[in-house]
């Protein structure tokens, strides 16, 4: 990154994209088209832009398509693959990758979803605070497909708030990460785990910070979703 120190970045692409599979069916979610490029292009781009020189792909479903398609580089970036034999859900997936992480500090983006910030305005914040993790909170209208995360004044994660309890405008998890590599350590190994409903509310009250960003979400997960980016997602960022 710009003016800091190099970090690594994971993009989580292993999911089986069940929902989705009917609006793009055969392909990887990260390689579905959203205004006639690859949504990973859009993902990757971000990066490129922020000076990540390393990232790693943790695939699993078709993950042979993601390796086939980006190859070993992009844009100056050196592509690394960590494919899961089962699935490990997002934290399993990211313990997996560890190995293949090198950086003190590490850049996680889940491979559906994209949002308009700026990754060093993020990094900056999270060193500011001298936070283990910090979760990219963005707004939206209706948090009831997400679930909402409430932070205090100082960003420090209060509580996180399930989908079914939440409901209106609100802040929610937008997907994007920076986490200590020796937490990361602390993931279970070699079994599923979810970052968002086991491993996040574990580090309540043990440095886990939320920043509160500016810029839209978008997100591929289920056919709406999918079509609204199709419909809205602007040209210009690529």
């Amino acid at each position: 990154m710009t003016g800091s120190a190099p970090i690594s970045a994971a993009i989580l692409a292993g999911g089986f994209g069940t929902r989705l599979r009917a609006a793009v069916p055969g392909i990887p979610k990260v390689l579905a088209e959203v205004r006639g490029r690859r949504f990973i292009d859009y993902l990757l781009m971000q990066l490129a832009r922020a000076n990540v020189r390393s990232v790693v792909l943790c695939t699993g479903y078709l993950g042979d398509q993601v390796e086939e398609v980006l190859g070993g580089s992009y844009e100056g970036m050196h592509l690394s693959y960590s494919r899961e034999l089962e699935p490990l859900g997002t934290g399993g997936a990211l313990r997996f990758a560890l190995p293949k992480i090198k950086s003190e500090h590490v850049l996680v983006l889940n491979g559906d979803s994209y949002c308009d910030v700026g990754i060093d305005e993020f990094m900056r914040w999270h060193i500011d605070r001298a936070s283990d993790a910090t979760i990219l909170l963005s707004e939206v209208e209706d948090t009831r497909r997400f679930g909402s995360v409430e932070i205090d004044e100082g960003g420090r994660v209060r509580q996180f708030r399930e989908k079914i309890e939440a409901g209106g405008r609100g802040w929610v998890n937008g997907g994007l990460y920076l986490i200590r590599r020796n937490r990361i350590k602390e993931i279970p190994s070699r079994r599923p785990v979810s970052l968002e409903r086991e491993i996040f509310p574990q580090w309540v009250g043990r440095g886990l910070h939320g920043f509160r960003a500016p810029g839209r979400l978008w997100d591929i997960g289920v056919p709406e979703s999918y079509a609204l980016a199709n419909a809205e997602f602007a040209v210009g960022r690529l």
